[in-house]
């Protein structure tokens, strides 16, 4: 075959350092377009990106020239040296190490894109922790409770 041709969708979540909520509505689409910016400059497809003051979602399509973790750690630098080149934080800003990834079939993009969308409403009903939780049971996947990223008292 001379092409490589692919149908990869992916759900990916990562916190803000310490699940601090400092991301701002005042700079978040700003930090969004750049983000997305770093996903379609490694040739993925940007479905949807949203998220709360202390973690995002992106929802790709992904090209299998690269690897998840590779663009995760692309995009984690990379926007959090926007950050705090930009001085948007007031300490220094960093993501949490680790990431979730969730695969979904076509059929699943549309409300995959409204859930990430509608984060706000979202967490008027449930905890980051909550949702990552229901996420690793839903997909099946064993964890360690140690490493799940912990609550904070912050209230969306």
């Amino acid at each position: 075959m001379a092409n490589t041709y692919s149908q990869v969708y992916l759900q990916l979540v990562f916190v803000v350092q310490h699940r601090d909520c400092v991301i701002r509505k005042s700079w978040q689409d700003e930090l969004y377009k750049y983000m997305t910016g770093i996903v379609r400059n490694h040739e993925h497809k940007l479905l949807a990106i949203g998220g709360m003051p202390d973690h995002v979602h992106l929802f790709i399509g992904l090209k299998p020239s690269q690897s998840i973790s590779e663009l995760v750690q692309n995009v984690k630098r990379d926007s959090s040296a926007w950050i705090n080149d930009n001085k948007l934080s007031l300490g220094r800003f960093s993501w949490q190490s680790g990431f979730g990834v969730f695969s979904y079939s076509r059929s699943h993009i549309d409300r995959v894109v409204n859930y990430i969308l509608n984060q706000e409403t979202h967490h008027k009903k449930f905890t980051f922790l909550e949702e990552y939780i229901s996420f690793l049971k839903r997909f099946g996947i064993e964890y360690d409770p140690q490493y799940i990223f912990k609550e904070v008292g912050y209230k969306y």
